[in-house]
């Protein structure tokens, strides 16, 4: 499930990419201390993948986690993770 970031030159953001490889998924969602931790949907695409683009401050540590078909799961190839005593779980981290 690879994440892209693309630094922008105009202000001191970053364009993050979600892509989620989910063949199977009828939902794909993601939910973060970059959109309050409300539920954003990703399009799906016809190759099964699905994707969203944040643009979000630069120099900062987010976490944040999918949720694939009501199922919350981390991110494989995240940053790092970060346990989350509310979720009784590790967060995915998002570092930019």
């Amino acid at each position: 499930m690879p994440i892209t970031k693309q630094y922008l030159k105009s202000k001191p953001e970053c364009k993050v990419t979600f892509t989620v490889p989910a063949v199977e998924a009828d939902k794909v969602e993601v939910a973060g201390d970059f959109n309050s931790w409300n539920l954003s949907e990703l399009k799906k695409y016809k190759n099964g993948n699905f994707k969203a683009q944040f643009n979000v401050p630069v120099d900062q540590t987010y976490q944040f986690r999918y949720v694939i078909d009501g199922k919350w799961m981390n991110e494989e190839e995240a940053d790092g993770y970060q346990w989350s005593d509310f979720a009784a779980a590790d967060n995915s981290l998002l570092k930019v």
